[in-house]
C-alpha cells in the first residue's frame, strides 16, 4: 500500500484537524451504552473492562450490562462480597481488575462520600486510577479537557506523525502524551477523545488501515502506515501444561481447589496433580487457553483419588454455580460433567 503524502499541515492547522475529526464522529460515531451517560461510575466500569478485553466481548456477551445490574451504584460495588464480585466478573479474566475496581469504589465512599472527584490529583490518588483512567473520567464523565492516550491513540499518532519511535519506549510514550495535550479539543473534550479512540478502533486499525475512509487522512504524514507503530519489545509466549483431576464423591460432590495469590486468588478450579501421578488415568478432556504471555494446554483426567490437599474442598453440585471460576475451568468442568 502506497499512501499519498499529507496535503494539510497538522502542526499549523490543529483547528481544522479537530473540526474534521469531531464532525466525523458526530455523524458516524458508534452508539455504545457508556456514551449515553455521564455517570462516572458507569464510565469507570466500561474503561476498566475495556483495558484488557475486546469491545465485542464486553458488549456482545453482556458483561457490562450484567455488572451494572448486579452492582448498580458505587456503594453497591463497595459493599459487595468478593465471591459475588468475582462470580459476576467471571469470563472477563484478569481478575485483579475487579478487585481494583472495588478498591476504587471503597475509596470513593470513604474519602469523597460516594461522589467522584473530577480533579486530576484527587483521581490519581485513588487505587487503580492511572493517568489514562483519570483522563477518561475527566473527559467522558465531566467533559473536562484532559489528554488521553491508549494503544489505539498511539497507533493513530505514530501514523499521523510518521513516527517510528517504539511506542513501548519511554520516549515514545512521552511524545504521544505531549501530542495528545497539544491536539486536544478543549471545547469538546468528550467528543474529541471519543473520536480519536474510535478512529483507532475502526479506521486506523491494526495492520492495514482504511485510509480512504479516514476523516483526517489529509493530515497523515505516513506513506506506509501498515508498518506503524513500532514496538521495541516482542512478547514471548511460553507453553505450559496443567494436569487436572475430576473427582466425585459418593454424595455427588465435586473436589475443587480454591486458588491463592494476586492473579487468581479467590477463584476455584479443578485440583492440579503431577503428570507422573496420572499415568494410566482416563483422559476426559483436553483444551488450550491463553493467559497473559502463557499458552496453556489443560488436561482433565478421571480420578478416584480422595486425598485432599491444602486448599481443596468438596463442593455440592447445587453450589457450583455460585463459586467463581476462571473461564477455562468452568468450560472444562461443564464438558466432563456432561
Amino acid at each position: 500500500m502506497l499512501k499519498p503524502v499529507a496535503s494539510a499541515n497538522l502542526d499549523a492547522d490543529g483547528i481544522a484537524f479537530r473540526e474534521a475529526l469531531v464532525d466525523w464522529f458526530r455523524k458516524d460515531g458508534r452508539d455504545y451504552p457508556w456514551r449515553r451517560t455521564s455517570d462516572p461510575y458507569a464510565i469507570l466500569v466500561s474503561e476498566v473492562m475495556l483495558q484488557q478485553t475486546r469491545l465485542g466481548v464486553v458488549l456482545g456477551k453482556g458483561y457490562y450490562a450484567r455488572f451494572l445490574s448486579a452492582f448498580p451504584t458505587i456503594q453497591a460495588l463497595a459493599e459487595a462480597e468478593e465471591k459475588t464480585l468475582l462470580r459476576v466478573w467471571e469470563g472477563l479474566g484478569y481478575y485483579r481488575r475487579a478487585r481494583m475496581l472495588q478498591a476504587t469504589a471503597i475509596a470513593i465512599m470513604e474519602r469523597h462520600g460516594g461522589r467522584f472527584p473530577c480533579e486530576d490529583k484527587d483521581l490519581l490518588a485513588l487505587p487503580g486510577i492511572g493517568r489514562y483512567t483519570a483522563g477518561a473520567l475527566r473527559s467522558f464523565a465531566f467533559d473536562l479537557p484532559s489528554p488521553l492516550v491508549d494503544g489505539n491513540v498511539m497507533r493513530v499518532f505514530s501514523r499521523l506523525y510518521d513516527d517510528a519511535t517504539p511506542i513501548d519506549s519511554t520516549e515514545g510514550i512521552k511524545r504521544h502524551w505531549q501530542r495528545a495535550e497539544e491536539l486536544l479539543d478543549r471545547n469538546h473534550p468528550r467528543l474529541f477523545n471519543s473520536a480519536l479512540m474510535e478512529l483507532g478502533q475502526r479506521i486506523c486499525k491494526v495492520g492495514l488501515p482504511d485510509c480512504l475512509a479516514c476523516p483526517v487522512a489529509s493530515f497523515c504524514r505516513s506513506r506506509t502506515p501498515e508498518l506503524l507503530p513500532v514496538k521495541a519489545k516482542a512478547t514471548t509466549i511460553t507453553a505450559l501444561e496443567e494436569h487436572a483431576v475430576f473427582v466425585r464423591d459418593a454424595n455427588g460432590r465435586i473436589l475443587l481447589h480454591q486458588e491463592q495469590g494476586k492473579r487468581r486468588g479467590g477463584l476455584w478450579r479443578l485440583p492440579i496433580r503431577e503428570k507422573a501421578a496420572l499415568v494410566g488415568a482416563k483422559l476426559l478432556h483436553e483444551m488450550s487457553y491463553t493467559i497473559t504471555r502463557y499458552r496453556v494446554r489443560l488436561f482433565v483426567y478421571e480420578s478416584e483419588e480422595v486425598t485432599l490437599q491444602e486448599g481443596e474442598f468438596w463442593v455440592a453440585l447445587e453450589e457450583l454455580e455460585a463459586h467463581p471460576m476462571a473461564a477455562p475451568y468452568r468450560k472444562a468442568l461443564g464438558v466432563v460433567m456432561g
